[in-house]
């Protein structure tokens, strides 16, 4: 890189002068006509072009997500491209209310050969382009401004011609003066006004002005001030359906999409998932849940935004980014402590509000409205924190672990995840709670039998007669207290020297029905000060009270 680039870069100098635009006090209020270019200029971003199979697979997946224009092929290009639009057509394979779309150069003859492709369709657009930039004009075509509106002139007049031959299809046109965003903004309307001039459109009968950002060059409240002049200054407005088409070169086509409607555009051609020549086209997947997630609804669904994931990995042969907008495998996914933390407090706060608003700390959108699960929101590596080693045990084994419970295993899975350097799986989370808490395999206490029913009763206070097997020996053991939980405890005393102050219980329920089990939580503080954390999980609370105890006695 060099280091002074100036020697060699210009920046772009915005040709429009528009002082008094209106578009940044815009607001976004319903979603625009979106258009799928991904068969078409997707497809030809591949190094593997996708064959019929997988563009009539991918064709479908469009259909169901809800797309009502969907660029299919350039037909000219190629015998396989013509014949999948024949495939469609010959095969009823467009709904009454889709319209499929196709795109030519502007020659004559392959003008006539995409009408030909088009023979028998119910509805089509035909969208026909031609670069207008001044690097293009000068190095690519070495023409002059005349010469290359004679050049759309002559494209235009052909597809008016070609389409009088076949009235039994409703026709829409297309233009695009390709390189819009760096052509002269007067050039731009000129040779647009005299493609007006040939289709003579109507309100009832509108075409389409498609003015694409086909290499970004600046930020995009400038691409928005071209948008926002050239809809002043275009005749016939209401005639006219303002169209974008934004690539990604600058990693700004999102925004530039978004300020392209605010600015006055009405219709977005994109990708899903942003696939397209060079960096590719605009997203169409984010900016649809990006509407999404401001309460308006984009008129593309995503129920099941994994299956699309799949389909497009599959049909193009590119991986989708698991930190990819909304549909990566990672975005819903927390590891850092303190985001755990909020995530948790937010599904906490979420549940006793009830009132079905989303607000949600760090998930601008419900996964569960997009068809993921919870379980995968909250992982734990050696970055997280209590909070995340709790929900990810509550989503798990459905354990409500208290505070401070929550703080004794974090630090216990921390120690393993620092040793481990890798995701700590909720199995693994399981087997660290199991073996810290002594809920599997021989222990130190394990409880035998206990009488609860039949006990004494000596003015206020409360006898524990119970059976536990003490290191691989069975022992009765037996002990005073104001209640269930104190009188074992004391048991353990008398018996063992044992001293466990408790200083919190909790309980909860893990299922609901006549199956459900209970989990007991202990808190208590030994001789030393030092606090010990028990653990039972019994189908009777009581017993499962009895456990925690034990669990805590093995802990001292």
């Amino acid at each position: 890189m060099l280091k002074n680039p100036e020697t060699k870069y210009r920046p772009f100098q915005s040709p429009v002068e528009l002082p008094e635009r209106k578009w940044p006090s815009n607001k976004l209020t319903q979603a625009p006509r979106w258009l799928s270019t991904d068969l078409r200029d997707g497809n030809q971003a591949l190094a593997d072009p996708m064959d019929v199979e997988r563009k009539m697979r991918f064709y479908d997946m469009l259909l169901g997500v809800g797309f009502k224009e969907i660029e299919v092929a350039f037909p000219s290009a190629s015998q396989t491209e013509f014949d999948f639009v024949r495939a469609l057509i010959e095969g009823n394979r467009v709904p009454d209310d889709v319209t499929i779309q196709v795109l030519t150069q502007s020659r004559v003859d392959l003008i006539a050969r995409t009408f030909e492709s088009l023979d028998g369709a119910k509805q089509a657009i035909v969208h026909l382009y031609n670069a207008t930039a001044p690097l293009f004009r000068r190095v690519v075509f070495g023409m002059e401004r005349h010469q290359i509106i004679d050049l759309a002139v002559t494209g235009v007049t052909a597809m008016l011609e070609e389409s009088l031959k076949r009235p039994e299809t409703d026709w829409t046109f297309e233009y695009s003066p390709e390189t819009f965003c760096f052509t002269e903004p007067d050039f731009a309307l000129e040779i647009c006004e005299r493609v007006l001039d040939v289709w003579q459109p109507t309100p009832e009968r509108p075409v389409i002005l498609n003015l694409p950002a086909t290499v970004e060059v600046a930020t995009p409240n400038v691409y928005a001030d071209q948008i926002e002049w050239f809809c002043r200054n275009i005749s016939r407005r209401d005639a006219v359906v303002i169209s974008v088409h934004p690539h990604n070169d600058r990693g700004t086509a999102v925004a530039a999409a978004e300020q392209a409607l605010l600015a006055g555009a009405e219709r977005i051609e994109g990708c899903l998932f942003g696939n397209g020549e060079r960096t590719g086209n605009v997203d169409l997947v984010t900016l649809a849940l990006n509407f999404y997630t401001q309460g308006i609804d984009p008129k593309l669904y995503f129920p099941a935004v994994r299956d699309v994931v799949k389909t497009v990995e599959h049909c193009n042969g590119l991986p989708v980014h698991p930190r990819h907008p909304y549909a990566g495998a990672l975005v819903h996914t927390a590891f850092s402590g303190s985001h755990q933390d909020a995530i948790k407090k937010g599904f906490a706060a979420h549940r006793q509000r009830n009132d079905g608003v989303w607000e949600m700390p760090y998930l601008p959108v419900d996964p569960a409205d997009i068809g993921e699960t919870y379980e995968a929101v909250i992982r734990v590596n050696s970055q997280s924190g209590k909070g995340g080693v709790a929900w990810v045990i509550e989503q798990d084994k459905g354990l409500k672990l208290p505070r401070q419970l929550q703080v004794d295993l974090s630090r216990r899975v921390q120690e393993f995840a620092d040793g481990s350097s890798k995701e700590i799986t909720a199995e693994m989370i399981w087997s660290i709670f199991q073996d810290a808490y002594h809920l599997t395999g021989p222990q130190q206490f394990e409880l035998i039998s206990y009488r609860d029913r039949n006990h004494s009763k000596a003015g206020n206070s409360r006898v524990f007669v119970g059976r536990i097997r003490h290191e691989g020996r069975e022992v009765s053991i037996t002990g005073r207290g104001n209640g269930l939980i104190s009188s074992a405890v004391a048991a353990l005393e008398e018996s063992f020297g044992l001293s466990l102050e408790v200083v919190d219980y909790q309980e909860h329920a893990l299922k609901r029905g006549t199956d459900s089990q209970a989990v007991a939580y202990l808190e208590c503080r030994n001789r030393d000060g030092r606090k010990i954390f028990g653990v039972g999980i019994d189908d009777d609370v009581a017993t499962a009270s009895i456990k925690a105890v034990l669990s805590a006695a093995c802990n001292n």
